[in-house]
């Protein structure tokens, strides 16, 4: 278990960003959770992983959509806290849609709320994390970013950007010790997955993966502990696929 280190997860209440907080807890870290919903079940679980684990979990509630409040928020965190280690941008949206019936406002709150607002909040925390050495910031991209999927191409845009910044951040940043790298998960077992994708898609896409299964969020947490953990001290600007052999 390491102790004093501290973990921002963005979009952490339920499927993957969930399961990375709870791998972050069991780890030891302190955890500063920013999500857009923060209901009473999900309060109940981060005590529950408080008393478990003797951490302190601090809870921000924050709408990417919204510009003025995602620099309110990070404001917050940078006066309110002094050390982060980790930040671990997975907030995200979906809209199911072929491009040519997209509504602009679909195509700007994906843009919102997976790049442009998730970069406002990145910059602002970057003034934190180079005062704490050897810090990591990680992207959650997705394989969507490669992949041509019928319905999902402004989602697909917006996920490759993430893999583009991820190389461009590990230059610039590399010279305050931070390494910038990014998890593009594949087929995972989560809500946004199934509400999203017709069942006779999921079965059909099951058969380019040589695994022949879903993926699970606890599959994709490991792989993003790894990534800021000492393991990977040499890992840097690369963008991770967790697709059981999609590829």
């Amino acid at each position: 278990m390491i102790k004093n280190q501290t973990a921002v997860i963005t979009g952490c209440n339920r499927g993957i960003g969930l399961s990375i907080l709870n791998k972050f807890a069991k780890e030891g870290y302190e955890i500063i959770c920013c999500n857009r919903t923060i209901d009473n079940n999900f309060k109940q679980h981060c005590k529950l992983l408080e008393k478990e684990f003797k951490i302190k979990i601090y809870l921000y509630k924050i709408n990417f959509e919204d510009l003025n409040e995602t620099k309110s928020i990070s404001k917050d965190i940078l006066a309110n806290h002094k050390n982060i280690n980790t930040l671990v941008n997975n907030a995200g949206y979906l809209k199911q849609s072929i491009f040519e019936m997209i509504r602009y406002e679909d195509l700007k709150k994906t843009f919102d709320i997976n790049l442009f607002n998730q970069l406002i909040f990145t910059q602002n925390l970057i003034k934190i994390l180079k005062k704490t050495e050897n810090s990591n910031i990680i992207f959650i991209s997705s394989t969507s970013g490669f992949e041509s999927n019928i319905g999902r191409s402004v989602y697909s845009m917006s996920k490759i950007s993430l893999i583009s910044i991820t190389k461009n951040l590990s230059q610039e940043l590399s010279r305050y010790k931070i390494r910038v790298n990014c998890v593009a998960p594949g087929m995972v077992s989560t809500d946004m997955m199934f509400d999203n994708t017709p069942k006779n898609i999921i079965e059909e896409n099951l058969k380019r993966v040589p695994l022949n299964r879903l993926g699970t969020p606890d599959e994709i947490s490991n792989v993003v502990f790894f990534l800021s953990s000492d393991n990977s001290s040499y890992i840097n600007g690369q963008t991770l696929r967790v697709d059981g052999g999609m590829t």
